[in-house]
């Protein structure tokens, strides 16, 4: 069995002020992102647009109608993933668990390229049939992510789990790209790329209601079965001493953990690492408890993306590039990290 995510036996800082900080964190990181851009505008001027104090302008329509619900999905999307990662490391026991890593996002991604492209549904796609699409995608390649990791006994491997999930994502990235050659339509393949390289760049407010409300339902869910996840990490018996149908819980939170990405994955693409990387620095400041674990990944998550689509938006201005693949930029170098430090432990030569 790979080696469960572990943080701090106590933790390292009050409760209360890493909240805060990470509040403030978020409110500094939307502003920023509200304000800077391929166009300009001063923070006292967006303050102003916020609080309904400003003159109408071109700064107003930027603010409100194009940056702002872009910051709100980009936050929505970081928190949830976070929170996903944290939960799939729980229930896996392996510090590498990611909806990325293991395919979740690839099942999504397949299943909502699918719908664009054969245009099922196509009016009421962005609703309705992408995320329903996405969702079967996500619980369907987690299913088959866990049968061929799970080893006899029960329990996973490190190498069995990255593995299962790599060769899951190769076969659903190959299913895409062979449904856009055969689509052989330019439109979809320029659409369909950026999509499957993750960005914000198409969110609207009349996109915001699902995924504000799938991740405010299922982070809440998750936080209230925080003594369960905490069981898990003692161990597969230990859970089950305890009164765990260890089985029967894994079955309803990989079908609400599949839920959850998804729907994000629907609305801002494949975004990769930020569920790997953020619990681990989650757990850097209050240990392991999902009770507490789970908001402060959630806020870590928002704030991470939200500065990650800063970046995408600044560092090679006017151009936009795709969210994803600074994360993945990011997360890579992480996760080889992680996969050492693990060898390490395991007293293999690095």
């Amino acid at each position: 069995m790979g080696e469960p995510p572990a943080g701090p036996p106590t933790r390292t800082l009050p409760y209360t002020l890493v909240i805060t900080a990470l509040v403030l964190a978020l409110t500094a990181a939307a502003l920023a992102a509200l304000a800077l851009g391929s166009v300009r505008i001063p923070t006292a001027d967006v303050i102003q647009i916020l609080t309904g104090n400003a003159d109408p302008s071109p700064y107003r329509t930027i603010v409100l109608d194009v940056r702002l619900p872009r910051v709100i999905l980009g936050a929505a999307v970081g928190a949830g993933l976070a929170v996903v990662g944290t939960t799939l490391q729980a229930l896996v026991r392996n510090p590498l668990a990611d909806p990325f890593l293991l395919g979740v996002s690839s099942g999504a991604s397949a299943a909502a390229v699918s719908v664009i492209v054969l245009g099922v549904g196509a009016g009421m796609a962005t609703t309705v049939t992408i995320p329903a699409a996405s969702f079967a995608g996500a619980f369907l390649a987690l299913l088959v992510v866990y049968a061929l990791a799970r080893e006899p006994g029960g329990g996973f491997t490190t190498t069995r789990l990255i593995l299962a999930g790599v060769a899951v994502s190769y076969v659903l990235s190959a299913l895409t790209s062979l449904i856009l050659v055969v689509s052989a339509r330019a439109d979809h393949l320029k659409e369909v790329l950026y999509w499957t390289l993750g960005g914000l760049g198409s969110a609207r407010w009349d996109m915001l209601a699902l995924p504000l409300t799938v991740l405010a339902v299922g982070t809440a869910l998750l936080i209230a079965l925080a003594r369960p996840l905490d069981l898990l990490l003692v161990g597969e018996e230990g859970a089950t001493v305890l009164g765990l149908d260890t089985a029967r819980f894994r079955a309803g939170v990989f079908v609400l953990t599949s839920l959850v990405t998804g729907v994000l994955v629907a609305h801002s693409g494949a975004i990769g690492f930020v569920g790997l990387m953020v619990p681990h620095a989650a757990r850097m400041l209050v240990g392991a408890a999902h009770r507490a674990l789970l908001p402060v990944a959630a806020l870590m998550g928002a704030v991470f993306l939200v500065v990650a689509d800063l970046a995408a938006r600044t560092v090679a201005a006017p151009q936009d590039i795709p969210v994803g693949v600074l994360t993945a930029l990011t997360g890579g170098p992480f996760f080889l990290w992680l996969l050492r430090r693990g060898r390490a432990r395991e007293g293999a030569p690095a």
